[in-house]
């Protein structure tokens, strides 16, 4: 059982509180990998830390519109960690987060698995600086699998088309970056053959799905599940809608930069 005592706010950049949500939402939200963290005091640290660096960053640039502790507790770190409880992420495995602005839902990802690897994928250069240095201090700070974490700055449209890149990941996961059937062009593209992508949704998600199919169908997906949860403090449900890649993605796709959102499948 995972809990935390204490109320008020000490040195740290959360209250004894928020740390007690934190562990009890990963225990329920985060799968596998989020019952063990829940009891891992250097994870917790880790995502204590990514969450006060963020803030401070956000002074600088707009990373986030969230910027109460609590809140980003639930819709930042946990909202990440319900991706290990639709989908398992093993060691030695490769994810990919395409859009990963402050470094959401990537960072957590590879602080709750930290013998997989994953790449975060952004192309607002300023924002990668910002998860270079991030992750540079996670690997000088001693966290564990922050070695592990790969920054690169570019569109997914042109990404997606260097052999490194291609086909290469067990995970793919994107969050809040655009409709279902552009998304699945932004991603699908990086998964290899029985990989996963993780659409990261609203309430609302699902009804994307059947505006998909065509897509599904170009790209070489298969919906396999809808994943929904209930984030606590009343912040809301949201739907992760998890497509299994099932043949190879045609050559042409991703169309050129812009067009996809433009004229989606």
């Amino acid at each position: 059982m995972c809990g935390f005592g204490g109320k008020g706010r000490g040195a740290g950049f959360l209250s004894g509180a928020e740390r007690e949500l934190l562990r009890l939402g990963l225990a329920e939200l985060g799968g596998a990998a989020g019952v063990a963290a829940c009891g891992d005091e250097a994870v917790l640290e880790a995502l204590e830390w990514h969450l006060e660096k963020v803030a401070q960053e956000n002074r600088v640039q707009n990373l986030t519109a969230i910027t109460d502790p609590r809140e980003m507790v639930v819709k930042h770190t946990l909202d990440s960690a319900a991706v290990l409880g639709a989908v398992t992420l093993a060691a030695g495995e490769r994810a990919l987060d395409v859009g990963s602005g402050a470094g959401f839902p990537g960072v957590v990802l590879q602080l709750l698995v930290p013998d997989a690897q994953v790449v975060l994928l952004d192309s607002n250069r300023k924002r990668c600086a910002f998860l270079e240095r991030l992750a540079a201090d996670l690997v000088a700070r001693g966290v564990r699998g922050a070695g592990q974490l790969e920054v690169r700055w570019g569109r997914a449209e042109d990404e997606a088309r260097l052999a490194g890149m291609r086909e290469r990941f067990d995970l793919v996961v994107a969050r809040a970056v655009a409709e279902l059937r552009v998304l699945l062009e932004y991603t699908l593209p990086f998964s290899r053959l029985g990989g996963r992508v993780v659409a990261m949704k609203g309430p609302g998600g699902q009804e994307e799905v059947g505006q998909a199919g065509n897509a599904l169908r170009v790209l070489g997906g298969e919906v396999e599940r809808v994943h929904r949860i209930v984030l606590p403090e009343g912040a809301g449900e949201r739907v992760l809608i998890v497509v299994r890649k099932v043949m190879a993605t045609p050559g042409e796709y991703p169309r050129r930069p812009g067009v996809p959102a433009r004229r989606p499948l």
